[in-house]
């Protein structure tokens, strides 16, 4: 049952939007009344299902904008309020909408100049960035991270135990990427500058809940926000290169060599800044954006489809084994990786009531022919590793594919069971949601007991 304060909330918006209809003069009373009848019983039927009602009725108006030209332009003139009451929070603190915006960009400005001072840190101890690429692989993340949860956490309001894991999580990354003595040639410095990250990248999604840590909501909210965080990331660093370019040819034109001012500070301190203003962008201007992930999704889903299929017949006609050295392994892990982006985005901006359809099926497909390419590479690591013995790399692909093996298995038997309508489809959205940990909790064994159990190779 909603609560009372949920409720009168309700009515506020269904009030909003009956205002907004009522001024459309195409529209005759009754049909106002006929269309909020309509919206109303698709919240109660959002709500039953188990949605809080201010998600319920962005849902509905949402579903709503395909069936007249009038619900369509009300869900994309209101499109941010989604984002607005299912991402953000702490909006109702009695400021407008411009005071905590500036406080909003105050904040990022305060996180994202610690960033940049942060990466400058390590030269005050003599190690530069020609000197030691090294440390700072391994801790580049520790520069930029901590500020972007620092700016998630606060505008969270994040609890003292929310805080208190952070700094604790943060601290114990800085451990894995430091404490062990790792050669530059050891394969561990390779695995703890790529698992320190992405352990840390989670501790940054710990931040970005901690309003609601245990809803599965708020977690495919958070696989929404690294998406998208990543396509602002890289226009970020598209139009940082393009400035680079203007700097040093401007410069170069008057006889001034600006190598040292951008190899020193524009790209370091540029670049840890930018991924905490990608992170603010998406906060600040999700109605811009909000669907950009789940349309990659959707233009890349078929083209994926096509590549893991004409591999798997090429591997079927030629015979030929799957090589399996370190720099093959990567490629593999991200080709499964980018199948299982595809899926979370697809399942991110899907109708949760919608029929399946042809795009459903081209998913199970896809998803079907990455678990038997991970089947396939799972073999020949198996058959190298009892041949020759194991390596950290060969160990933490093993760890990483069945873990991938796992997800992608029961994915498409969830998928399965949804395309024959025997499965709802909220059973695959808390599947995935609630898999995140497992990815958390192999990136820290990899970072933390990797290089002392393998000897430091």
């Amino acid at each position: 049952m909603t609560e009372p304060d949920g409720h009168d909330e309700l009515e506020t918006q269904f009030a909003q939007w009956r205002q907004y209809a009522e001024r459309r003069p195409e529209l005759r009373k009754a049909d106002t009344e006929e269309l909020e009848d309509h919206l109303r019983g698709s919240v109660d039927e959002l709500t039953g299902l188990g949605l809080r009602a201010d998600e319920a009725f962005l849902v509905a108006v949402k579903r709503m904008g395909g069936l007249d030209d009038l619900s369509r332009e009300f869900a994309r003139e209101h499109s941010e309020r989604l984002w607005k009451q299912l991402v953000l929070t702490g909006e109702e603190d009695g400021s407008g909408p411009d005071t905590r915006s500036r406080r909003d960009m105050l904040a990022m400005v305060v996180c994202a100049a610690g960033a940049a001072v942060s990466v400058k840190v390590p030269e005050l101890a003599g190690i530069g960035f020609d000197d030691d690429g090294g440390f700072y692989g391994r801790n580049i993340a520790l520069f930029t991270l901590p500020w972007l949860a620092s700016l998630l956490a606060w505008r969270r309001q994040a609890g003292r135990g929310v805080i208190g894991a952070l700094l604790g999580l943060f601290a114990l990354g800085a451990l894995a990427a430091n404490v062990y003595p790792l050669a530059e040639s050891s394969q561990s410095v390779v695995l703890t500058a790529i698992h320190v990250p992405l352990a840390l990248w989670f501790v940054v999604g710990l931040a970005y809940v901690s309003d609601d840590v245990r809803s599965s909501r708020r977690r495919m909210d958070f696989i929404r926000f690294t998406g998208e965080w990543f396509v602002y990331l890289a226009l970020i660093a598209a139009g940082g290169g393009v400035l680079t370019a203007f700097v040093f040819g401007t410069f170069e034109a008057i006889g001034i060599s600006p190598e040292d001012a951008i190899g020193q500070w524009l790209v370091p301190c540029g670049g840890v800044a930018a991924v905490v203003v990608a992170g603010w962008l998406v906060e600040a201007k999700q109605s811009v954006v909000e669907n950009m992930a789940p349309v990659l999704a959707r233009l890349f889903t078929p083209l994926f489809a096509v590549v893991l299929i004409a591999f798997l017949v090429a591997f079927g006609w030629t015979g030929e084994g799957i090589d399996i050295e370190r720099e093959a392994l990567i490629l593999f892990d991200l080709l499964l990786a980018v199948v299982l982006g595809l899926l979370l985005y697809s399942l991110s901006a899907r109708d949760p009531l919608a029929p399946p359809g042809v795009f459903d099926r081209l998913q199970l497909l896809l998803v079907v022919s990455a678990l038997v390419i991970d089947v396939l590479v799972l073999l020949e690591i198996t058959g190298r590793i009892t041949e020759y013995g194991t390596t950290p790399n060969k160990a933490a692909a093993l760890g990483e594919n069945v873990i991938l093996l796992a997800n992608l298995a029961w994915s498409a038997w969830l998928m399965l069971g949804f395309v024959r309508r025997r499965t709802p489809f909220a059973a695959l959205e808390r599947w995935q949601t609630g898999y995140l940990p497992v990815y958390a909790g192999w990136a820290w064994v990899v970072a933390l007991a990797f290089p002392s159990v393998f000897g430091y190779l």
